[in-house]
Formats: C-alpha cells, sequence, structure tokens
C-alpha cells in the first residue's frame, strides 16, 4: 500500500514523504488513518530528536512516522487476524506496546511503519498480540476515537492517583469519591479534558473542583464550553458540571494564590472543624505545568491524606522542586506521576466517550489537512489554542475554530462550519467533520 506520511529525521527535521507499506500478509493489519489529533509530547519528540528517550539514534536514516493519537479504518487483514478484525472496521491504537524490552518503543516515536499523520500504517503482529488495535464502537466521529488516546491518559492518572487506608494502610486507588480536586494550571487541552472526566467519571467524582488558569482567553472559553455564566474579567465562574461544583479560577489576580484556592474549602471546615490542621487543603491536585513554584504551591495545598498527581512531562531531565516533607511525614501528604495509559485505559476510554458519558470534543480548538501536520507539531507549543485535529486525506492549513466566521465571509465552506460550530458552543463535532470531510480539497498522493 502506498502512503504519505510525516516522518522525523532530525531536531525539528520533519517532511512529508511518500512510502510503502507491505501488504498484511498472514500476520499483520492494514489500517488507513482518518484523523489524528497533535500531542504536546509529539512536540518534544520533534524539538529534542534523538535526545528524546523513546526516539532512536539511527532516525536520519531510519526516519520514523510521528503522531499516535489515530482513527482509521481496517483496509487488509492478515490470515491470522481475520475473525478478529474485518476489512472496513473502525479501529483505533493504544500507543504504549509495552513490548519486553522494548517498552521505550510506542507509535509515533519509534517506529517507521506506525505513526499518525500518515495516511496508512502497518500493524505488525508482535503488536496486535498485545491488544493494542482496539475497535470503535457505534457510528461517532473519527476525532472521538482519536482522542481517546489522550482521554486514556487523564483515566490513567485518576486512577494513579490514591489515598491511604489510615486502619490498615491500604492503599485505595483513584481519586477521593466525594472529595475536593484542584486542577492547576488546567485549562488546556488535557486540563479541559480532566475537568470533563473528573465531572462524569463513572468510577468516582470530587463533590467540588476548582481548576486554575491565567490567560484570560483560555479561562473563558474553559468556562464557556462547560457552561459556566462568567463576567468578563472576573476573578473566577463557579457553576455546577453533573452534580459536582465546579470554579474556574484566575490565580493572576491573586495575591496569595494558595490562601486564594484554599477558600473555597473553608466552608468545609466552617462546618466540620479543622481538625487535620490542613484547613482548606485539597483531597486531590493535577498539577498540569511543569514549573518549580506551582510544584511548590501545589505541596502547600494538599489537605490530609491529600495525593499530588504530576501530569505534565517537563523536557528538562533534571527538573526538580521543594516539596513539603513535614506534610508527608505527618499529614499522609504523597506524590504520583503517569505519562500515559494501558489498553484498559484506552478501550474503557473508547467506550465511556461511545456511550455518551465523556465529551472530548471540549479540547479541540483547531483542524486541519496532513499537509498542515509538521509545521502545527513544530510551532505547537508556542501558538495558542487547544488540541490540533488533522485530517489526513484533506488539504488544508491548520485553522482555529474561532476563526471560521471570518474566512466563511469569502468562502462557503466556512460559514457553513462557522454555523455548526456556533451552534454547537463553539465545539468541534460529527456534523462539522462530516462536512469537512465532504467538501475540503483532497491531499494529492505522491
Amino acid at each position: 500500500m502506498r502512503a504519505l506520511a510525516c516522518r522525523l529525521y532530525g531536531e525539528n527535521d520533519l517532511r512529508l514523504e511518500p512510502i510503502d507499506l507491505a501488504p498484511a500478509g498472514d500476520d499483520a493489519v492494514l489500517v488507513e488513518i482518518v484523523s489524528n489529533s497533535i500531542c504536546m509530547s509529539d512536540w518534544k519528540a520533534v524539538t529534542l530528536g534523538t535526545r528524546h528517550r523513546r526516539v532512536p539514534k539511527d532516525i536520519a536514516t531510519n526516519p520514523v512516522m510521528v503522531g499516535h493519537e489515530v482513527c482509521g479504518v481496517v483496509r487488509e487483514v492478515g490470515a491470522r487476524w481475520r475473525g478478529r478484525y474485518s476489512e472496513g472496521q473502525r479501529v483505533s491504537v493504544q500507543p504504549a506496546f509495552n513490548l519486553p524490552g522494548r517498552e521505550l518503543e510506542t507509535m509515533g516515536y519509534a517506529w517507521p511503519t506506525m505513526g499518525g499523520d500518515t495516511t496508512a500504517i502497518r500493524i505488525p503482529a508482535e503488536v496486535l498480540e498485545q491488544g493494542c488495535l482496539l475497535p470503535c464502537e457505534g457510528d461517532g466521529p473519527f476525532f472521538s476515537c482519536s482522542l481517546a488516546e489522550p482521554v486514556s491518559c487523564i483515566v490513567s492518572a485518576m486512577r494513579t492517583s490514591y489515598h491511604n487506608d489510615f486502619n490498615s494502610h491500604v492503599h485505595r486507588m483513584g481519586p477521593k469519591d466525594g472529595g475536593t480536586m484542584l486542577l492547576m494550571a488546567g485549562c488546556g487541552a488535557m486540563g479541559l479534558a480532566a475537568v470533563d472526566i473528573a465531572c462524569h467519571n463513572p468510577e468516582a467524582r470530587p463533590r467540588r473542583l476548582v481548576v486554575t488558569e491565567v490567560d484570560e482567553g483560555r479561562l473563558a472559553r474553559a468556562a464557556r464550553v462547560f457552561g459556566i455564566e462568567r463576567a468578563p474579567g472576573a476573578y473566577s465562574a463557579s457553576g455546577k458540571v453533573g452534580a459536582t461544583e465546579v470554579h474556574f479560577v484566575d490565580v493572576s489576580k491573586a495575591a496569595d494564590p494558595v490562601a486564594a484556592l484554599k477558600e473555597f474549602n473553608r466552608v468545609d471546615d466552617a462546618r466540620a472543624g479543622d481538625a487535620t490542621g490542613t484547613g482548606g487543603g485539597y483531597d486531590d491536585v493535577l498539577l498540569f505545568a511543569a514549573v518549580p513554584a506551582l510544584v511548590e504551591q501545589a505541596s502547600a495545598l494538599l489537605g490530609f491524606g491529600g495525593c499530588l498527581n504530576f501530569f505534565a512531562g517537563p523536557t528538562d531531565q533534571t527538573f526538580s522542586a521543594k516539596f513539603n516533607f513535614y506534610g508527608v511525614h505527618y499529614l499522609g501528604h504523597h506524590c504520583v506521576g503517569s505519562s500515559g495509559g494501558d489498553v484498559k485505559d484506552m478501550a474503557d476510554s473508547l467506550d465511556w466517550i461511545s456511550r455518551g458519558t465523556l465529551h472530548p470534543e471540549v479540547m479541540v480548538t483547531h483542524v486541519g489537512g496532513l499537509d498542515s501536520a509538521a509545521e502545527a507539531t513544530r510551532t505547537l507549543h508556542s501558538t495558542p489554542g487547544g488540541k490540533r485535529l488533522v485530517y489526513t486525506h484533506i488539504s488544508l492549513p491548520m485553522t482555529a475554530i474561532d476563526d471560521f466566521a471570518r474566512l466563511g465571509q469569502t468562502d462557503p465552506m466556512f460559514a457553513e462550519l462557522d454555523r455548526i460550530c456556533s451552534a454547537n458552543r463553539g465545539l468541534w463535532c460529527k456534523e462539522a467533520e462530516d462536512l469537512l470531510l465532504a467538501k475540503a480539497p483532497r491531499l494529492a498522493q505522491a
């Protein structure tokens, strides 16, 4: 099968080029990729090249495909896998294959024939044996299945958090059900997914969720997509998402961010007293930015038995920050981290998305074609916005949903896309995807 793929040759050296994929034969499966969403991890891999721990040293002569948040359609099934997979079946891929002794060989970083920013991939038997090719049930949009991968990373983070049973020393996995949760720097794409999961998680939900931000635009959009009213320039926006009390907070307006964030929980102290001496602290804190000062604030914001989940992935291998070990010894404070989900996290994410339990569209701010993927990846860190969706068979600059109205003044397709998204709280949706795939220019295959 002929494919057009975005491949990495070195630091910031991404090339869109044609390649030939071998037939499925007896043991492989060929998948046509329809959508891929760009991850901040892609930017890290492209920026660091061979200095990235997951990228092989020989990419200058053996380039790898980039991208790992995919949805596609099975096009060819090897004899060994017939009955398990079928042509025309919609699928996604859990990119962390965890091959024994080769755990760093992740899709989008280390494989010449598997990635997201391409028109097709070839999945070998050793990956299929890990159960990493997952069906997407129902007739939902392709982008939702692509976004199941980043959603699964948040699901994994939630499941990685834990709390002690102080009577038996048992670790109870997951966030505290009915507790208080804080998402620091939580209005980016992954933070918004965490808001959605926290409020709709079938396993455990906080009674109160506080989300911090320092950027006015991100804060305003976050409140809007979750249906919470906020006065322009206001310090915070408060409301309900499902049964959870939610507060979006601009901490740049607080003279003392720690004290300001503890105020949201003071009502509990007023009712029950502060027996632990950590008044206003949170049961669960998830940190989405690798900033030493935020780690120190997070340590100060933990309640009794509180868990800090360091979700942010630093590029600096010597990254360190202060953490209060008095709280570790006397107050049960602890810290965990995670950098991706497993097959179960991914399968559950696909299931919850297909049922309408989760709403990954809150993450998306831009859409584009495969010919925009390289530049969109290189500039991801420096360009405002959330998830960038790549539709691999169309030609289109990476375009912000917020720009649809302006572009629609001269382009009927964008005018229609603006009408659809505006009626959906500014969010991307299946109707918009269907229109784009039907009307956008097709990408020329070399």
